[in-house]
């Protein structure tokens, strides 16, 4: 039978609550309060979690559990869905990546201390309150200011469960690895609550076919894990899981400072030895190429034009020969993340590639 959900609060079954969790004080001593939503299915079934704006900055996810809230009623969900709409409600007021003043990276400080700085703080009370009855989490995230990433995820692949969920949300690309002590996707993994963590563009905006594809991915888990058995599992058409401790991925860095152009593209398949991007001086008397060191995806590109010696360029990931035909013929087909069909592209007037 169906359970009711239980925080500060309790939310029985067949019932939605929005509600705002107090995680902390202002220097005023007003509340910091993060809206949640909990949608509790009139059925049994997983509790799946949500979560966005860890970093502030990072808004797409803050639109994809806008949407999934509003989008599940009680009589159609078996389990229970919590979306954390903004965890870093300091950082997302200031539209800032960390929590403003102490520059602390709430992504860092997982599960937390009851007693200790304000992102450990906020950090506990959010884990012990809501993730912690997680069984299944979803972790939304955009790249940092003057970046952008391809549309990909972040999971430990070596566990089955986490395995399963990654396959289930149906990006292309996986950076397959445990991630950062103190993330959140770390500290729940680690803890028996699979977790994937969902890179999609860039801070600061909403890009509309990122969140589609977002949303796509969250009817796809649900349909696997049964919280939503009329949907249907999907498939991206190609995988590719990437470990993030081998030589399979690599960020680029300039060695010079100056200007930066992009060279390739539309798409951000490249082949080992084409020119990414150039850096010039402002007189144009020097310039220097950047080039693939490898075939492979960039999965995530520097926006900003202008650089100095180890700022980071781009990411490039290594695709083997059997995935390098499978990308050309959607790119022929038009089909290559949808981007042809909508005329957009990943750089110049596009927001970011899916």
């Amino acid at each position: 039978m169906a359970e009711t959900f239980r925080y500060d609060g309790e939310v029985p079954p067949g019932e939605t609550r929005h509600i705002r969790h107090e995680v902390g004080e202002t220097y005023l001593g007003d509340p910091i309060e993060v809206p949640v939503t909990i949608v509790n299915g009139e059925h049994d079934g997983p509790t799946v979690g949500l979560t966005a704006a860890i970093h502030g900055d990072e808004l797409n996810g803050v639109k994809v559990l806008q949407e999934v809230a509003d989008r599940y009623t009680p009589t159609q969900v078996h389990g229970t869905i919590v979306c954390l709409h903004v965890l870093n409600v300091p950082g997302y007021l200031a539209q800032t990546r960390d929590i403003p003043i102490y520059d602390q990276d709430l992504n860092r400080a997982f599960p937390g201390k009851s007693r200790s700085n304000t992102a450990e703080r906020m950090a506990n009370r959010i884990y012990e309150t809501f993730v912690s009855q997680f069984d299944l989490l979803l972790d939304f995230h955009t790249s940092t200011r003057n970046r952008t990433t391809m549309y990909h995820a972040r999971a430990d692949t070596s566990n089955p469960a986490v395995d399963r969920l990654t396959r289930a949300f149906g990006t292309n690309v996986v950076i397959a690895g445990p991630g950062e002590t103190g993330s959140l996707r770390r500290t729940a993994t680690d803890n028996g609550i699979p977790a994937v963590t969902v890179e999609m563009g860039k801070a600061h905006r909403f890009q509309p076919t990122l969140i589609d594809r977002a949303l796509e991915g969250v009817t796809s888990v649900f349909a696997e894990f049964g919280v939503d058995p009329t949907a249907t599992v999907g498939w991206p058409g190609w995988y590719r899981a990437v470990p993030a401790d081998k030589g399979d991925k690599t960020w680029l860095r300039a060695d010079t400072g100056g200007l930066v152009e992009m060279q390739w593209g539309p798409y951000p398949l490249v082949q080992e030895g084409e020119t990414i991007c150039t850096i010039s001086d402002h007189f144009k008397h020097e310039e220097r190429a950047v080039e693939a060191p490898f075939t492979g995806i960039l999965v995530g590109v520097l926006e900003n034009p202008v650089a100095q010696p180890g700022h980071p360029l781009c990411h490039l990931v290594r695709i083997d020969e059997t995935t390098h035909e499978e990308i050309v013929a959607e790119i022929d087909r038009g089909e290559f993340d949808g981007y042809r069909q909508r005329g957009l592209r990943w750089r110049g007037e596009s927001p970011a590639l899916d």
